[in-house]
């Protein structure tokens, strides 16, 4: 499948994001010369990698954005007709072994979403992928107040981490900012550290962000979503 090259500015990415707006997925992979369109897009996140290929992301990883010359990240979002998010909104890894160095200013939590294009998918309960439209984008960066908010989640979790409360932490905590088990088949593992100091073998953990503040900035971009 065709990928488009980079864009040069944010600019020219909102103009390509636009563009989709209002095409079904189908629509795009056919423009693309996607040719499996049976198999391909059923698999979570494929759909993410059409949107990153029609928009020229370069295809993001563990240390670098999906469009890296621009420093923005790229988040499709599957939404209800309501425009409500369907689920939470995975941000990145959460390093269990680094945690006692871990800090806002230099995580790569803050750096993710430090500019973010907002990618909204109507996709219904049991609508077909073919069918999902493709929503309004929004780029969108965390005002003062929203990052207050983020940082403070972020903290909160850490330092129950680095204080060996790893098992303590649960995605009910946090009020925007969840961290939750990220093992696809629930066997991975990885190495945090207990109390005393000792290894634990643990399920890895990412950062996630809470529907319901994804759904406000959907909304408004400055939003501030209580409880």
């Amino acid at each position: 499948m065709a990928r488009r090259p980079p864009p040069r500015c944010e600019a020219e990415l909102r103009v390509r994001a636009e563009a989709l707006a209002g095409h079904t997925l189908g629509e795009v992979a056919d423009a693309l010369g996607w040719s499996e369109v049976g198999a391909g897009l059923h698999a979570k996140g494929k759909i993410g990698e059409l949107l990153e290929r029609a928009l020229g992301a370069a295809g993001g990883g563990a240390a670098a954005h999906d469009f890296p010359s621009l420093g923005v990240e790229l988040k499709s979002v599957p939404v209800d007709d309501a425009g409500t998010p369907r689920e939470s909104t995975y941000v990145c890894t959460l390093p269990l072994a680094d945690v006692d160095c871990a800090t806002w200013a230099t995580s790569w939590v803050r750096a993710k979403l430090a500019r973010v294009l907002w990618v909204p998918v109507l996709t219904p309960e049991h609508g077909a992928w073919a069918e999902r439209r493709v929503g309004a984008p929004l780029l969108w960066s965390p005002t003062p107040a929203q990052e207050a908010v983020l940082r403070a989640d972020f903290e909160a979790a850490v330092g129950l981490i680095g204080a060996g409360g790893i098992e303590d932490v649960t995605a009910h905590a946090g009020r925007w900012l969840q961290v939750r088990p990220k093992a696809p088949d629930g066997q991975a593992r990885a190495v945090a550290y207990g109390p005393e100091g000792e290894p634990v073998a643990t399920v890895p953990r990412g950062f996630y962000l809470r529907r319901r503040f994804t759904a406000a900035i959907l909304r408004d971009p400055a939003a501030l979503p209580g409880e």
